[in-house]
């Protein structure tokens, strides 16, 4: 069920202070700040219900096997999946439209994760940092929420894992947090452009239905599958199939944009320099067809563009895999079985 934010901080005073007896409480959830001119999310452009306004909230997502099944990634409108340490992907987990009961398990930060959170305006939310995003974070650099400080307060430890696997916050903590920072959260997020139901009908490319991304670790290589039933791509890690651990509801994506940046590694624990600023080479997946583009980096969001003009998206979430240079060729597998 989609979730909507209170544009008046009464509501938020009421829920932290009690309410009136023999009334139920007022939920954040329910009273979102409205913007009647909206007429389409701006991360997914799937029509607004009632035009509804909600900035963007941005999690640092677990993505080590003992961390899987995640919660809420089902519901996340844009995600990004980049290496953190070795062959190890971590997840930047982006939410505007939607949003889970539930983030999680929620990690650390890295400094390249904390611009991109930037780049859509997201209230940050995440569990420590490498000492690259602690710096930037400190420096004001974005508003932010950290399981550090409210370890056993706003974040929770989930008795079924284990630590580091088990920090969780739930969206009206993150709203509870939003409140005692004095965060706005009434806005909106810088938004894609997206191809209108003409425009989809004709979208260009070669076909294929199955798509492989390799990170050299068997763990953490990915599959995604196209559904002609739903025209929609599937999710799989390991040969897994993406799904919410409380909901059971599969990742289910419109686009999926796979780029090569140069990546550097920087320090004795493996911790990388990403370059996400110079643009380069990808793949863009759209309705069972691949289309060989470019990526760009527009104020900290990466977009697709091609000939200098940024590529349209299909209506509906997005997730974008990021390769070491030379890994579209060498590490993504093509094919139509």
């Amino acid at each position: 069920m989609l979730k909507k934010i209170c544009a008046s901080m009464i509501i938020f005073t009421v829920l932290l202070t009690g309410c009136k007896a023999n009334e139920e409480p007022e939920s954040p959830v329910k009273e979102a700040g409205r913007n009647s001119a909206n007429e389409v999310y701006p991360l997914t452009g799937l029509e607004a219900e009632e035009g509804e306004n909600h900035r963007a909230i941005a999690v640092m997502v677990n993505n080590h096997p003992a961390a899987r099944p995640q919660s809420g990634l089902s519901k996340a409108d844009v995600v990004y999946e980049i290496l953190a340490e070795s062959n190890i992907t971590r997840f930047l987990a982006i939410y505007q439209s939607e949003f889970p009961e539930k983030f999680g398990p929620v990690r650390s930060a890295r400094d390249y994760y904390v611009r991109l959170a930037k780049g859509y305006d997201s209230l940050f939310v995440f569990h420590g940092w490498s000492p690259e995003a602690k710096s930037l974070i400190e420096s004001n650099y974005i508003d932010n929420i950290n399981g550090l400080k409210y370890d056993g307060t706003l974040f929770e430890r989930a008795s079924f894992r284990k630590a580091p696997h088990n920090s969780y916050i739930t969206y009206d903590h993150v709203m509870e947090g939003a409140v005692e920072k004095g965060y706005d959260m009434d806005t909106s997020a810088p938004g894609y452009t997206f191809m209108s139901k003409e425009e989809v009908k004709e979208i260009k490319g070669d076909d294929y239905s199955k798509i492989s991304v390799s990170y050299d670790s068997s763990s953490f290589d990915v599959t995604y599958e196209y559904n002609e039933d739903n025209e929609t791509y599937s999710r799989y890690t390991a040969g897994v199939r993406t799904e919410d651990y409380d909901t059971n509801d599969p990742v289910e994506l419109a686009n999926i944009l796979i780029i090569e940046a140069e990546h550097e590694v920087v320090d004795d624990k493996g911790r990388r320099d990403i370059d996400l600023e110079s643009g380069g080479n990808a793949y863009l997946l759209q309705k069972g067809k691949l289309l060989k583009i470019q990526w760009e980096s527009k104020d900290n969001r990466i977009v697709p563009v091609l000939d200098g003009e940024e590529v349209k998206l299909v209506p509906g979430k997005t997730w974008i895999n990021v390769m070491p240079t030379s890994g579209l060729t060498q590490s993504v597998t093509l094919s139509n079985n």
